[in-house]
């Protein structure tokens, strides 16, 4: 740092009224991760955040089994130069993130300041982030059998509310598993929009997540008994009733390639503007076809 052409040396030094005051910052490093042209569905950009709908099978950031084709891989790409630097690199900044096969909204930072006012939002849960999710069964208030669950109780309008502990499972690591110590505080809320088959076989849910723990939602309706279509980990071997549906809805459920969940709405404030923001991402193909199919 320099003051009036000075290189400052003393740290207690005071600066005056006119003073004129140089700072060099370093610039920002490129990234260690390549810059991958893979299309993306852009619901938000300025000088400081970008929002996308993030596709299925798209994992969030490079990891060891998945070292390119993300998310971060498209947006150094997409972004370019208006990457400022995030920990001195040129690199998005991600403060939340979403299973690979989970579709839905997902907001990342181009700069330093942005991160930091969004990592204090997510970090204080005051972000608003509501899923979509397609449920076997139906968490209905009514039914004795939730109402007995640990962890679980209802809301005024029939909402679930599921307070528990998330750690990582003691035999899988790939899993996480509800406990009552020495785990992370979580907290989910599930509305039912739509109930499907009769007696109702099967549920379109709204999950309003308090926390953000890994695989939330997923562990969450698993404990509750009611674990999500498609979910290859906690979804258990579920199968829809003969009387209850057609051969058709059937067969959709059992064919569902992934767990029928999708990031809807994403609502926070700008980190540098401090404006309110909120996106909603309509639900995804798969998904819609499955409801109509299950209406049937």
């Amino acid at each position: 740092m320099r003051v009036n052409g000075v290189i400052v040396t003393d740290l207690k030094a005071r600066v005056g009224v006119g003073d004129a005051v140089e700072i060099a910052l370093d610039m920002a490093e490129p990234s260690h991760m390549g810059a991958e042209a893979i299309p993306l569905d852009i619901r938000h950009e300025d000088a400081e955040i970008i929002v996308v709908n993030k596709a299925a099978g798209m994992v969030v950031h490079p990891a060891p089994g998945t070292p390119d084709g993300t998310l971060v891989n498209a947006l150094i790409h997409h972004c370019g130069e208006s990457l400022s630097g995030v920990g001195g690199e040129r690199r998005p900044g991600i403060v939340h993130r979403i299973d690979k096969d989970t579709t839905g909204l997902l907001v990342a930072a181009k700069t330093d300041r942005a991160h930091h006012g969004l990592q204090l939002q997510f970090e204080a849960h005051t972000a608003e982030r509501r899923y979509l999710a397609l449920c076997f069964g139906l968490p209905d208030p009514g039914d004795p059998r939730i109402r007995g669950v640990r962890g679980t109780s209802f809301e005024p309008g029939g909402v679930l509310k599921i307070q528990t502990e998330l750690a990582r499972h003691k035999t899988d690591r790939q899993r996480q598993a509800v406990v009552w110590s020495g785990g992370r505080h979580a907290t989910t809320r599930a509305r039912v929009l739509e109930p499907f088959g009769a007696p109702p076989v099967a549920a379109l849910l709204e999950c309003q997540l308090e926390t953000g723990r890994t695989h939330q939602i997923r562990v969450h309706m698993a404990h509750v008994g009611h674990g999500l279509i498609g979910d290859p980990v906690y979804g258990g071997r579920r199968k829809l009733s003969r009387t209850a549906t057609s051969q058709a809805a059937r067969d959709a459920v059992a064919a569902f390639p992934r767990q029928a969940l999708h990031a809807a709405t994403l609502g926070f404030r700008h980190p540098v503007t401090g404006e309110m923001l909120k996106f909603v991402a309509e639900m995804p193909q798969d998904m819609q076809e499955l409801c109509d199919i299950l209406r049937v």
